[in-house]
């Protein structure tokens, strides 16, 4: 095969805030994979919290190119797990590997990826839109900005009811809340108590992922269903969430792409809780290849390319929460360059 890689830095449309920090530019790192006149693109990001840069992930890449363009894929399958020992653990790397290897497969068939696995999309669930923190009157604006049938509003201020009870007032759409670890466990329970009345569906990863007693107490009395980001990377994770957390959230990037995810879908699933695939704030690329997933999931945050004001590609579409796929083979995304 042959690769090549494209790193990018793309712009917010607004400052991107959460708990723990702001961010305004995202940088992503793209990957092509040719072989036999086909070509799959996969996409990986950045992350300070994982301590995750482009270069690194470039290093990372161009340290096995031999083994790479001398790999012959049969199937996306094989080539992760072969290439999982190589990279040493770096699932982010390997996620931009992985979507790649997936498109290019589905190119070979001629098919969308999701047909490859027999997918109906037909009661595809919607994705929300993220509300980063900010003042009061600035989220307030957003949503009336960008009306959305499901908002995910990050949480994590000293001020985070009055947020809700506020943002309720301008509008009936479904409400997801995301801490990003930032409460303890009075906290969650007692905002949980007043979110629920609020109509909010779900809090994602309320607490820090250390505090796994903490946790248990409040899957244990929480008023609404909890879900595990930040606690939940890899596949090896899933099963620590039982008993924890109501579901989980998928991220590509962390877990290190499609072929892990799939494996930690059906164990979740197994486990009886519920699934999600989250957004690293990946462009269209990266968001093409979760839009392939959506038959399997209860709930998606696949909003990456709304938030961002620049794009690397075409690809799935997003209008009013609904997924547009591409009418091409698959994961339907390709370059502008």
């Amino acid at each position: 095969m042959k690769l090549t890689l494209y790193p990018f830095e793309l712009k917010f449309r607004y400052t991107f805030t959460i708990s723990r920090k702001s961010k305004d530019v995202q940088p992503l790192l793209v990957a092509r994979l040719e072989q036999d006149g086909y070509s799959g693109l996969g996409e990986t990001a950045d992350n300070s919290y994982y301590n995750i840069t482009v270069p690194h992930l470039i290093e990372a890449i161009e340290a096995h190119r031999p083994f790479i363009e001398n790999y012959q894929l049969t199937t996306p399958a094989a080539f992760w797990q072969d290439m999982y020992p190589l990279l040493q653990g770096n699932m982010f790397a390997l996620c931009a590997l992985d979507i790649a290897a997936w498109d290019l497969y589905a190119k070979q068939q001629q098919q969308p990826l999701y047909r490859v696995w027999g997918l109906d999309t037909s009661h595809n669930p919607l994705t929300d839109y993220t509300i980063g923190i900010d003042t009061i009157e600035n989220m307030v604006r957003k949503l009336q900005e960008f009306p959305w049938p499901i908002y995910k509003i990050k949480l994590g201020t000293k001020e985070d009811i009055a947020i809700i009870t506020e943002l309720r007032k301008h509008t009936d759409a479904v409400f997801r809340v995301d801490a990003n670890c930032a409460w303890g466990v009075e906290e969650t329970l007692h905002n949980a108590i007043a979110l629920k009345e609020l109509g909010v569906e779900f809090i994602e990863q309320p607490m820090p992922a250390n505090d796994k007693e903490g946790m248990k107490r409040v899957y244990e009395k929480v008023a609404l269903p909890v879900i595990a980001d930040e606690s939940c990377i890899v596949e090896e994770d899933v099963a620590q969430c039982r008993g924890y957390f109501h579901g989980i959230n998928i991220k590509l990037t962390k877990c290190g792409g499609i072929t892990p995810a799939l494996r930690m879908i059906a164990a979740a699933k197994q486990a009886g809780m519920k699934v999600m695939t989250g957004s690293m704030n990946e462009s269209t690329v990266g968001t093409s290849a979760v839009a392939h997933l959506l038959p399997l999931l209860d709930y998606v945050d696949m909003d990456g390319p709304l938030l961002l004001a620049e794009d690397t590609s075409t690809g799935i579409k997003i209008e009013d929460g609904r997924i547009i796929y591409a009418n091409r083979p698959g994961t339907g995304a390709e370059l502008f360059r």
